[in-house]
């Protein structure tokens, strides 16, 4: 009897120990949980994704009212960028090849006397070189024939004016250019932009000289 009460305190002590160790080696539920980070704190909505509420909704866009030629500009994002929209466009939209309301004004021989920022040269300049496929079945630009759509003597490099005829790559202005919402609530933009010109922030810099820099074409301007 005696003999069995030792082994029953002599194994009830292991389990003891045992259990210790264990505990020791493990790090307790409340240790084990690490800092989450929250699925609203990933985008720009900052709300509860699983919920379309009124918060969530994103804010109508405050497009300008103001009327082509009132004198309104938007400064530009960097040297060269695209300039923006900074008028009304009801009426003027969609722009098609025949039907282009943005060239009654800001054509360069209209501009200035429209108050308007005049197109640059790059958009009456052809960079497209003139692409086909001859009888034999191979890529030729600007009538020669290439091997991987270039060679060495630059046969697909073309850069051509369009004279007073806007290139036909540039008809379709709101590819590039947009209204701007005046919204306040959106996101900021801290980007801050180091302009080559000291008028960059309101015009282009782009001419024929500028536009051959770096290249050597055979068929330059």
């Amino acid at each position: 009897m005696r003999l069995l009460s030792k082994v029953t305190v002599g194994l009830f002590t292991a389990a003891l120990l045992f259990v210790g160790c264990g505990n020791d080696a493990k790090p307790t539920a409340q240790e084990s949980v690490k800092p989450t980070i929250s699925e609203e704190s990933l985008g720009l909505r900052k709300t509860d994704i699983y919920v379309e509420t009124d918060e969530t909704i994103g804010h109508q866009a405050n497009y300008s009212t103001a009327v082509a030629g009132s004198g309104n500009t938007i400064k530009r994002a960097f040297q060269d960028a695209p300039p923006m929209v900074p008028h009304d466009t009801e009426g003027m939209l969609p722009i098609t090849i025949s039907d282009n309301q943005c060239t009654t004004c800001h054509m360069p021989e209209v501009a200035e006397s429209m108050g308007a920022t005049p197109v640059p040269s790059s958009h009456f300049t052809d960079f497209r070189p003139v692409t086909s496929v001859n009888a034999e079945g191979r890529l030729t630009k600007n009538g020669k024939a290439i091997v991987n759509t270039t060679n060495v003597n630059m046969d697909d490099i073309s850069i051509k004016s369009t004279g007073d005829q806007l290139a036909g790559s540039r008809f379709n202005c709101t590819l590039c250019h947009a209204p701007q919402s005046g919204d306040d609530i959106a996101v900021k933009n801290t980007f801050e932009p180091d302009f080559t010109n000291k008028d960059g922030a309101s015009a282009s810099s782009w001419n024929g000289t500028k536009l051959m820099e770096g290249l050597d074409t055979v068929n330059g301007i």
